[in-house]
């Protein structure tokens, strides 16, 4: 009874720690979702009344543009006109002055003004434009703003208690995190995903992906580092972005696949991703193996051809037990490995099945699965020696053939490799 009963105070307590932490995410998000209300609509106030600010003074400005140019003119108009009338009030007083003086200086006065009035055109006077000539301004204002604004203000914005989607899947691949999501609200269409993820001791979010497919393979990861995911989705004929999921916490134990660098006729990338043949060894291959043995059954293992070169039927893309310098092509025992032609090439023997030719673009993805072990040591202990039989699904295009691969001895890692007679093939493997 004592143990019953401890029981259940214990899970009381974890009932209790539960819904403490439930309510902690509530009143989070809630916080969190009022800061960024509050944020986005001081932001857009601040943008509205500045534009508002700058079409009033660009009207404003219009308005004296157009007084300026209008009134100029009948100024100096105003100021002709009465230049003219001033003049001839000057005229008459000298006229009646010269009618009023006396007999001797009445002459040269007359002439004098006589003189003056030839020189004045006084019945000659600016045209002054008519009143409908004259600009009267008026400012047109539509009300109808306020109402569109007011609409669309109404439907600016909304809370959701939910994302419509959410990660339901994070999966370790070598040097990332393979993120899966799915739609969780039924009325929901989504167009378009967008993840972001970041360092789980980084506060900024940096984009991964945006497109249309429910996952997608985040590289270039730290091994052993707490790295958040979140995705949202823009609804079918929408321009915004939905709500982010809850973020999701994902890392990597597995080292990344890289290249082995110092290798004659290659050149590697920064991350030794991206291997590239170059023409240091015209006509010579080669083969170039991976740094280590960083392949684990169970995985895919992922080959991207990003540029193509001349074909030659040694090329080939694998994987193999060991890193033998002795051969020329992968197309030997303990290995298997697709042409560029697209043939099979199972321990150098090449099957019936052909794949598709690969060129630009093409993905060559292995999948393994131990079927069975054949000990052949006296303890039965397999890691003394014996033979292991690998399930190989070999894809490339939208084709894939399945095979099974004895190797003779058992490994708990497999090395990959290529080789390429001809320059010009750049592949990616992840």
């Amino acid at each position: 009874m004592m143990h019953v009963s401890g029981q259940k105070h214990f899970l009381r307590q974890l009932q209790t720690k539960r819904c403490l932490e439930l309510s902690t995410k509530v009143r989070g998000s809630a916080s969190q979702t009022r800061e960024a209300l509050q944020r986005h609509f001081q932001e857009l106030q601040t943008a509205v009344s500045r534009l508002l600010t700058e079409r009033l003074n660009t009207l404003l400005q219009e308005v004296d543009n157009i007084e300026l140019d209008s009134v100029s003119p009948l100024d100096d108009c105003q100021k002709l006109i009465e230049h003219g009338v001033s003049t001839a009030d000057e005229l008459l007083r000298e006229g009646e002055a010269a009618i009023r003086c006396g007999i001797n200086e009445k002459e040269d006065k007359l002439g004098s003004f006589t003189k003056k009035a030839l020189q004045i055109q006084l019945d000659s006077l600016p045209e002054v434009p008519v009143l409908v000539d004259v600009p009267c301004l008026s400012a047109q204002l539509d009300d109808s703003l306020l109402h569109m604004f007011r609409a669309h203000v109404a439907r600016h914005g909304s809370v959701a208690s939910h994302p419509p989607v959410q990660i339901e899947e994070l999966v370790e691949r070598p040097g990332g995190v393979l993120v899966r999501w799915c739609k969780v609200d039924d009325d929901f269409t989504p167009q378009d995903y967008r993840l972001q993820y970041r360092r789980g001791n980084s506060s900024q979010y940096e984009d991964a992906y945006i497109g249309k497919d429910p996952e997608f393979l985040v590289l270039q990861l730290d091994p052993h580092i707490d790295h958040l995911f979140r995705v949202c989705a823009r609804g079918e004929g929408r321009t915004e972005w939905s709500p982010w999921s809850i973020p999701q916490t994902g890392y990597t134990t597995l080292a990344p696949h890289e290249w082995l660098p110092g290798v004659d006729g290659y050149i590697l990338s920064s991350r030794k991703n991206i291997a590239m043949r170059n023409d240091s060894s015209p006509g010579h291959g080669g083969v170039l193996y991976s740094n280590s043995p960083t392949y684990f059954c169970g995985q895919t293992l992922t080959f991207k051809i990003t540029a193509a070169g001349q074909t030659d039927k040694r090329d080939s893309l694998g994987v193999c037990a060991d890193s033998r310098t002795d051969t020329d092509s992968l197309q030997r025992d303990q290995a298997v490995c697709i042409s560029t032609n697209g043939a099979v090439f199972v321990n150098g023997k090449e099957m019936t099945n052909q794949l598709p030719a690969i060129t630009v673009g093409s993905s060559v993805t292995f999948d393994m699965e131990v079927v069975s072990l054949f000990p052949v040591s006296n303890n039965n202990n397999p890691s003394d020696g014996g033979n292991v039989k690998l399930r190989v699904t070999l894809g490339s295009g939208n084709r894939e053939v399945v095979f099974d691969w004895l190797l003779d001895q058992v490994l708990d890692s497999l090395f990959f490799g290529c080789s390429f007679t001809h320059p010009g093939w750049k592949v990616l493997v992840f």
